[in-house]
């Protein structure tokens, strides 16, 4: 199974791609689509929708995974995150790749054990688990948390199942 998560923002948007799920996942790609702020928001959710189309036409992931929304004490910073998840969200929609959600607890603890792991300890554990030459950029280390969340998600309930992965 081939995954794409995604870290979504209005200024940079974090990628990776993952495939597996059996034992340890396979990087494929990572990365920030970076979204200048002096551009009008139209502009930069455009730029975002190309980014991830031009993303998903060369992986053709089976799946999305990203955290799920979470309460922002800033209502304007939340809602520019919802526009970028629905800029993500419209994307996947078009070629029909499924969208997991996850707690950002949940995706933490995938990947550190730590459901308070710091963005640094993600890094970290994803250039570990991975076998990456250096970590990845913040945004794009929580993108792949997120993708292999979903793959080790998935490969637990393979093993609920049916009792082998």
């Amino acid at each position: 199974m081939r995954v794409i998560g995604i870290d979504p923002g209005s200024r940079f948007t974090g990628y990776g791609i993952l495939e597996g799920p059996g034992g340890t996942p396979r990087h494929l790609d990572n990365g920030v689509l970076v979204l200048p702020p002096s551009l009008p928001m139209a502009e930069r959710l455009a730029r975002l929708s190309a980014g991830l189309t031009a993303l998903v036409e060369e992986h053709r992931p089976e799946a999305a995974a990203m955290e799920t929304v979470f309460t922002h004490r800033n209502v304007k910073s939340a809602l520019v995150l919802a526009q970028a998840r629905g800029a993500a969200l419209a994307v996947f929609g078009r070629f029909g790749v499924p969208v997991f959600e996850y707690a950002p607890a949940a995706i933490k603890t995938a990947v550190t054990g730590y459901g308070r792991a710091e963005k640094e300890q993600i890094q970290k554990m994803m250039r570990i688990l991975l076998k990456l030459p250096e970590d990845a950029a913040s945004d794009a280390s929580d993108a792949l948390a997120a993708a292999c969340c979903h793959l080790r998600t998935v490969r637990l309930s393979a093993l609920t199942v049916t009792g082998r992965a």
